[in-house]
């Protein structure tokens, strides 16, 4: 092809790229684009005196921290966010108009050589036609190089004309983004009162604000069970795995028990990282072997029932040995008052906000659940509450703020059914199910610090995120 034709189409094809992206691009800067975000769980609303209420949940599917608040007075959050979607929005627009300057500059020079092209490729059809009624006159040679010169121009003519449509095109959209930048600038004015800094600034004050209150923030109901998100398979189809949730931030070792009989092994990860990739940092070899697989390491110690008995062990992983055992009067043991899939899980060790919990039955009690509050030194039992729901008629149970919370089966189909409040002394029946993957649980234990349950789910070891509701009371509250 000749330098005339080459240039020229590569100005058309930059031109048809331009208007695709264009097409593509203006719709969704704009909003004009039919995706549709999500619309947002409904909250209940209430009134400012109410004070604030908060939903809070562990963590998201990326692993960030959850906490949603419905304030008592309104705030600009809301506000906040759209002046800076706004503001990102001007800029894009605002790049854009400068290249669409930039090309509207190359397309008028373009312009001008496809006007100066036309004519000349008129005046040589003209002068062609001249010559060929006295064709002739001329010698054949230089006659069939102007009719292969002329065959290869006479395409360009209907390119030419709608280069010149295209060209029109862009002056519409450099027309239109100008007024569109325009039509921003006046939603900006109207939105915005507050300087884009300051209203990062206040975010961040609010979250800060945020944080602080729910540090204090310790004890919520239960209100939904979502997940699980699988972390390892390993192991058998029984077994525990934990976290310390008196641990500080740094110290996030993960401590792995196997089966729920004939074991002393215990396995420590430096971290959820190691635990995945199997680097072990340490394993323990405890002088007796336990019984079931309802364990709880709690301020650096772990906490089990020693096999076939009613006695509770402290095993301090720091000094390597024994600091307390205890017998746990009158509590059923070795698959008498197990949960509903056995497994010597007589005794349930676990702990919350509030301290460490024994749950179990007793042939007092018609072997039905007894809670009691132990001393984490001595393991002396502080306080005790019975209960009228049958020890093996649950799957498994968990503490939350003082309230145990009973599931009705480690199936598929299991959900929390049953929650005693040690708070009040009450009980109600529930219905917060839950997502039984790998359809039997053999450990399920609420860890404070992380607000979510660790579970060990037919080999696999899961988590499951909670989310708590509550109620914090504002200073003109009475």
């Amino acid at each position: 092809m000749s330098p005339p034709l080459l240039k020229l189409g590569a100005v058309l094809s930059t031109m048809a790229m331009i208007s695709n992206w264009m097409s593509q691009t203006l719709p969704s800067l704009v909003g004009l684009n039919t995706t549709r975000p999500s619309t947002p769980d409904t909250l209940t609303q209430i009134s400012p005196k109410e004070g604030w209420q908060v939903y809070s949940s562990a963590q998201d599917p990326d692993g960030r921290c959850i906490c949603t608040v419905v304030a008592p007075e309104q705030n600009l959050c809301s506000r906040d966010a759209k002046s800076r979607q706004l503001r990102q929005l001007l800029e894009k627009v605002q790049n854009m108009s400068q290249s669409i300057e930039v090309l509207n500059l190359r397309t008028q020079r373009d312009f001008q050589y496809v006007l100066k092209m036309e004519t000349q490729m008129k005046g040589l059809k003209a002068k062609f036609r001249q010559i060929e009624d006295d064709r002739k006159t001329l010698m054949t040679k230089h006659f069939q190089e102007l009719k292969e010169k002329m065959d290869e121009l006479l395409p360009l003519i209907p390119v030419l004309e709608q280069y010149k449509t295209d060209a029109k095109l862009i002056t519409q959209f450099k027309e239109e983004i100008r007024n569109l930048s325009a039509v921003l600038t006046g939603i900006q004015e109207e939105i915005g009162a507050y300087d884009y800094e300051e209203l990062h600034q206040r975010v961040l004050n609010l979250e800060t604000r945020l944080r602080d209150c729910m540090k204090k923030l310790t004890c919520g109901k239960l209100m939904k069970i979502t997940g699980p998100v699988t972390v390892k398979t390993s192991g058998t189809r029984f077994g525990a795995w934990m976290t310390d949730p008196l641990a500080s931030e740094k110290n996030n070792r993960v401590w792995y028990m196997d089966s729920y009989t004939n074991n002393k092994i215990v396995r420590e990860y430096k971290s959820i990282a190691d635990f995945v990739s199997g680097a072990e940092s340490r394993t323990y070899n405890l002088p007796f072997k336990w019984a079931g697989t309802n364990h709880v390491v709690y301020n650096g110690s772990l906490y089990f029932n020693k096999y076939q008995s009613n006695i509770i062990i402290k095993y301090s992983f720091d000094l390597g040995r024994v600091l307390a055992q205890r017998s746990l009067e009158y509590a059923g043991f070795h698959n008498v008052y197990p949960y509903t899939w056995g497994g010597f899980s007589d005794i349930d060790l676990m702990a919350d906000e509030i301290g460490l919990w024994a749950v179990y039955a007793t042939n007092q009690n018609a072997g039905n659940i007894v809670i009691s509050q132990l001393n984490q030194d001595t393991l002396e039992v502080m306080k005790s509450w019975s209960t009228g729901y049958p020890k093996r008629s649950a799957g498994e149970s968990f503490m939350i703020c003082g309230t145990l919370y009973v599931t009705n089966s480690h199936l598929t189909g299991a959900k929390v059914y049953y929650s005693y409040s040690t708070k009040t002394s009450t009980y109600e029946y529930t219905d917060i199910p839950f997502h039984n993957q790998y359809f039997h649980i053999s450990m399920l234990d609420y860890n404070a610090r992380d607000r979510a349950l660790y579970a060990w789910n037919n080999g696999h070891q899961v988590l499951f995120n909670v989310t708590l509701f509550h109620i914090i009371k504002t200073e003109d509250d009475t």
